[in-house]
């Protein structure tokens, strides 16, 4: 699909998956706007995080900082509240019978997505990009590509105009991430991932590890840490 502007809109939520395809965009795009979600989410220091993260990623590179341009912070709390989980309540994070962990928010991405297009459409963009990963991931539904691709037609029919939905991280381990990052803005990028980003679950913010801050416990540190991990053996070099 040929995009009809050279703009994207970015789901940026301040994690690392969301900060790489940030600077994924704006290598590819001249305009580059972001869009946020409020949730209920219970690590909404992750919120907090979104302007130093913009800042600093757009501090790298003077084509990136002309490219960033507005970002909006969108309240969806009757969503959160209404898809109650492991991430919008005090309950255990676990396996759920169904199969999938208690930190699953049903169809969140798809709501995420309507959000963002019906934005992206007022703002004249056509393309929304996302950090949605089949690879390493907790096994939602809603980050599969096969979802995605549903999800973007429907979209482009609701709108009756071309939309797409790029995931550049779709087939990448988190091992891979991280290089991406590096092969994006090098070490002064992976340095910002692991000093601003937000993904740990419970909202630590106070234990700085080797892959940056978080618990160490729950499964999106786990990911993290296991990426870095992964990476740092590609690369010989300590992981620690």
């Amino acid at each position: 699909m040929t995009p009809m502007s050279d703009a994207a809109l970015v789901l940026f939520s301040a994690g690392q998956d969301s900060a790489t395809c940030l600077a994924w965009a704006l290598s590819r795009f001249g305009r580059v706007e972001t869009i946020g979600f409020a949730y209920g989410q219970r690590h909404a220091v992750e919120l907090s995080q979104r302007e130093p993260v913009r800042a600093a990623v757009a501090a790298l590179n003077s084509e990136w900082a002309a490219r960033l341009k507005d970002d909006i912070l969108v309240d969806l709390s009757g969503y959160g509240a209404l898809a109650e989980s492991a991430l919008t309540a005090e309950r255990a994070i676990e396996m759920a019978d169904s199969g999938l962990p208690t930190t699953f928010v049903p169809a969140r991405n798809l709501v995420f997505l309507a959000v963002a297009a019906a934005h992206a459409y007022r703002r004249g963009i056509d393309v929304l990009v996302g950090g949605m990963c089949e690879t390493d991931y907790s096994g939602y539904p809603d980050c599969r590509r096969e979802t995605i691709d549903a999800m973007q037609r429907a979209l482009a029919l609701g709108l009756d105009r071309p939309l797409h939905v790029e995931t550049p991280l779709m087939h990448r381990s988190k091992g891979q991430t991280w290089a991406l990052a590096r092969e994006l803005g090098g070490d002064d990028l992976v340095t910002v991932i692991l000093e601003h980003t937000h993904t740990c679950y419970q909202g630590d913010r106070t234990h700085r590890r080797a892959w940056g801050y978080g618990c160490g416990e729950c499964p999106a540190c786990k990911l993290r840490a296991k990426g870095w991990t992964e990476w740092c053996a590609s690369l010989s070099r300590p992981a620690s």
